[in-house]
């Protein structure tokens, strides 16, 4: 009987071992995924604040190429207003 004590002490003690062992690795997978997740969201803010620089630069370039066509036009359709008075 003390023998059948002593073996389950035993086992309970490697079980709580155990489990103690799969606690801390846990701990340390959550903290590296934690980690990671952060990582992570910094950088798709990053990326969206990037995102936000190129959209405004693209509609610099698109506002700016409609102001030239329309200079253009506008000039186009003063000189032909002035060749055709001329003639």
């Amino acid at each position: 009987m003390a023998t059948t004590v002593k073996t389950k002490e035993v086992q309970l003690a490697v079980y709580m071992e155990r489990l103690d062992n799969y606690i801390q690795s846990q701990t340390e997978l959550n903290k590296t995924l934690t980690f990671g997740m952060q990582k992570i969201s910094s950088d798709v803010e990053e990326i969206k604040h990037w995102r936000t620089k190129i959209y405004g630069a693209k509609a610099a370039f698109i506002t700016a190429g409609i102001l030239i066509v329309h200079t253009f036009a506008i000039l186009g359709s003063l000189v032909a207003i002035l060749l055709w008075m001329d003639n």
